[in-house]
């Protein structure tokens, strides 16, 4: 298409004998420029992915032995996937989203079909937990019995008549998916009894020109780490509001000068994002840290004509 109007403007300009009026020079120079524009429709770095995505929203509750006077567990799940592409294989697309998602053992069915049988293995597994927990407090109870005045249990609540009710909620966000990258995040909380959740975060990237996912090592040259753990550190403590590694301590971080990239990272046309789910360098009660760096403070480490670099020079 580049040469076609190269051809174009090179005849047009001699049929004007070099008289063209500047208006018109410019037109043709601006469709010049449309035409051969890497980053626009008709190029290989195209900005549109051409993915269509689709949502499924479930949520089911289970009464232990079908009383709802029982206690419960609760499971909500909220799954966007691709439902047309038009540059990568459907099928291999799909399969992708369901085992980062629900796990490998679900990525030979359909999304809906994978849905459901994670809702009915969630529900099992809560049932067989029930089951385990009233076997072992019989026991126990009968120990207590043929040994009076000793409690074999390892904790006052183990002989109670009740067992806890099980949460979970999982979804997953497409949070970039431009320029042949898509990248998506899964999010899971759980709660098996207790006041608080666990939540965790899965991040993902996907080159959908290769099909593969992006890692840490297709986007930085050898010998990134110390480099990329410095700026970790250092973005850590500016999007934190704090000057220094103590400061970060006493806010509920440990071990910040361990800190190391975790391969737990999401790439968009501004930098990358590193999450650190709770537990790895901070108490759960803190919210998960999401650490952005922007390409300008890690170009030196890309490698050159990765997906990452290509990105980096999106303007």
């Amino acid at each position: 298409m580049c040469n076609f109007v190269a051809i174009i403007v090179k005849y047009f300009f001699m049929g004007m004998n070099y008289r063209m009026p500047f208006l018109l020079l410019s037109l043709v120079s601006l469709l010049f420029f449309i035409s051969c524009n890497p980053r626009g429709g008709s190029g290989v770095f195209r900005v549109d992915n051409d993915v269509v995505f689709d949502t499924i929203s479930l949520t089911a509750r289970h009464h232990l032995d079908g009383d709802t006077a029982n206690p419960y567990c609760n499971i909500g799940i909220e799954f966007i996937y691709p439902v047309r592409s038009n540059k990568t294989d459907l099928n291999m697309l799909q399969q992708y989203f369901i085992r980062n998602t629900f796990g490998a053992p679900y990525d030979t069915l359909a999304p809906a079909d994978a849905v459901q049988a994670y809702i009915r293995n969630y529900i099992e597994n809560y049932t067989v937990d029930a089951r385990t927990y009233r076997e072992s407090s019989d026991e126990i109870r009968e120990l207590n019995t043929l040994i009076p005045g000793i409690n074999v249990s390892d904790s006052e609540h183990f002989t109670e008549d009740f067992f806890y009710s099980y949460y979970e909620n999982l979804s997953d966000s497409i949070v970039y998916n431009q320029y042949g990258v898509l990248a998506f995040q899964v999010k899971q909380s759980n709660n098996k009894g207790g006041a608080a959740s666990y939540d965790s975060y899965r991040n993902y990237v996907l080159n959908l020109s290769t099909g593969k996912q992006v890692t840490e090592n297709d986007i930085f040259n050898a010998g990134y780490d110390t480099a990329l753990q410095r700026l970790i550190i250092t973005f850590l403590l500016e999007q934190s509001n704090v000057k220094s590694v103590e400061e970060l301590e006493d806010l509920g971080f440990f071990g910040v000068n361990e800190i190391v990239p975790n391969r737990n990272f999401l790439l968009n046309d501004k930098g990358i994002i590193y999450t650190y789910n709770k537990g790895e360098y901070s108490a759960y009660q803190l919210d998960a840290p999401q650490v952005f760096i922007p390409y300008e403070a890690i170009f030196s480490l890309l490698r050159e004509n990765s997906i990452a670099s290509k990105l980096a020079d999106v303007k």
